[in-house]
């Protein structure tokens, strides 16, 4: 295995862009999460909140039937879709938090997919089940498994395995855990060093999730949007262990703590 890079701040400050004074929400790109079955709403609130912070100019959210109530009032900047249309051309999906198994609606998704996606959770789960269908997985998405989850979609959490079905796939994944490495199409594997332990809670990938989308959704490439994407979800974390310990962090201390972590890279 080759060398593996260390990516520092200056390096994810060289990647984050002025956004046009003259911009709006056309210039920032629009999302679809597929997020949220039955019980699961929290899920798709976490991932939704989460992206719209990341900058994005417009949100649809696909739920399910049952998350309508409680979705319109907690992201009420996004909009709420409960059935599937596919005339709309999104700028990037994200799928997976909280979804449930449902695999009528990832294949669903797969076919309709133009250009990456994230792949996160229940819908990489999905995935390791249906091996076929990592064909239809659009070239450059980013999945984002943790080591359990990799280990169902490769029969392996070594770095090694994941870095070889990253380059078979073309696709990058991002391992989470700390340190979190992502791993390219290019065989080339970065290791991100921020986060804490703290992070280690319900919902935090869904977080995760939401921010690399709306990165990508803005038109960053896929290794753009998932170092920045780590980067900011980990210093987000940092922040809110600085404010309130690693002990007693939950997942939304970490979107509360998106501004800090853009500010610093604006610094």
């Amino acid at each position: 295995m080759q060398n593996i890079k260390e990516i520092r701040l200056d390096d994810v400050r060289q990647m984050l862009r002025p956004r046009p004074i003259d911009g709006h929400k056309g210039t920032f790109g629009h999302a679809l999460l597929v997020s949220g079955s039955k019980g699961m709403a929290g899920a798709a609130i976490l991932a939704s909140e989460s992206c719209l912070r990341s900058g994005i100019g417009k949100l649809s959210i696909l739920t399910a039937e049952e998350n309508h109530d409680i979705l319109q009032i907690t992201v009420p900047e996004a909009i709420l879709k409960t059935n599937r249309e596919w005339n709309i051309e999104y700028n990037a999906i994200g799928i997976g938090p909280g979804l449930g198994i449902n695999y009528d609606l990832l294949e669903d998704v797969l076919q309709h997919a133009q250009s990456p996606m994230v792949i996160d959770a229940d819908a990489i789960n999905m995935l390791a089940q249906k091996p076929d269908w990592m064909e239809n997985v659009p070239q450059e998405s980013i999945l984002t498994p943790h080591p359990k989850e990799a280990e169902r979609l490769i029969g392996s959490n070594s770095l090694e395995d994941v870095s070889t079905f990253a380059i078979k796939h073309k696709l990058y994944i991002v391992l989470k855990g700390h340190p979190t490495h992502v791993c390219c199409p290019s065989g080339e594997i970065y290791r991100l060093n921020v986060g804490n332990s703290g992070m280690a809670t319900a919902g935090s990938g869904d977080v995760l999730t939401g921010i690399i989308t709306g990165l990508l959704a803005q038109g960053y490439s896929s290794l753009e949007s998932a170092l920045l994407g780590v980067w900011l979800h980990g210093q987000a974390g940092d922040f809110s262990s600085d404010e309130m310990g690693e002990n007693c962090m939950i997942a939304r201390d970490i979107i509360r703590h998106l501004p800090d972590a853009f500010k610093k890279l604006n610094t």
